[in-house]
């Protein structure tokens, strides 16, 4: 039985998959900050349970000190928008403390272990591809998590760890239940987590959900800057008419 543990277990992608995982027999180590919702997963069968902040590194280290999974999911993370007539930095810190350091804070005490997982599962987002409206903060951290794991990949293929890449669209969970705009594409977090797993199972370097608006935005991400800009200028003038 492998032993799996998931960073933002207790509500989204991490939860749908935390219990996909145990469904299928895997050892789960459910990590994350409520309380209330970790107790509610320890009831599960193949559950155990782990509560710190990712942003705190002390806190990760140690939680992460005797814990050796053979899979890591670093799935934690948090969104805000920017609003670019109050312009906030302490915005962009909380955003990169979780969505960015919590990540390198779980991977350095991972990698650091006598025994290290043997996949490192790092979760961005399809919104690094495009320059959307409002999403400095967000997209920033998450494109910054992108350049983090690929690098990583390089370095850690020597010692036998592969790093891999998980970049969610749309999917229906607390973070986007906020959204006032719409969601092309948006699938259920079970649809997501059947995605995620089928990837991290066949060892895909990168890992794309769901298909049809992963393809769309990876190939508009090839266009030049102008059309970049064009295009995200004229989802912004439609968001602002809604």
């Amino acid at each position: 039985m492998k032993t799996i543990l998931i960073t933002g277990a207790t509500s989204g992608i991490g939860k749908a998959l935390t219990l996909l995982c145990a469904q299928k027999n895997y050892k789960v180590i459910a990590c994350g900050r409520n309380q209330d919702a970790l107790e509610a997963l320890a009831k599960y069968d193949n559950i155990s349970t782990l509560k710190f902040d990712i942003a705190n590194q002390q806190q990760v280290a140690d939680a992460l000190q005797n814990v050796h999974p053979d899979i890591a999911v670093l799935n934690a993370g948090v969104c805000e928008y920017v609003d670019i007539d109050c312009f906030e930095v302490a915005l962009f810190k909380r955003v990169f403390d979780v969505n960015f350091m919590g990540v390198v804070n779980c991977t350095a005490s991972l990698i650091k272990a006598s025994s290290p997982p043997q996949q490192i599962v790092i979760v961005d987002s399809l919104a690094r591809l495009l320059p959307f409206t409002r999403s400095q903060a967000y997209g920033a951290s998450k494109a910054a998590l992108h350049y983090f794991s690929k690098s990583m990949q390089v370095d850690l293929a020597p010692k036998n760890i592969l790093i891999q890449s998980a970049s969610p669209g749309f999917v229906e969970t607390p973070l986007t239940d906020k959204n006032d705009f719409e969601m092309p594409m948006k699938i259920s977090v079970n649809e997501a987590a059947d995605a995620l797993l089928v990837g991290i199972e066949q060892r895909h370097s990168s890992i794309y959900f769901p298909k049809k608006l992963s393809f769309i935005l990876r190939f508009l991400n090839l266009f030049p800057a102008w059309a970049k800009f064009k295009i995200s200028s004229k989802m912004k003038n439609t968001q602002d008419t809604e």
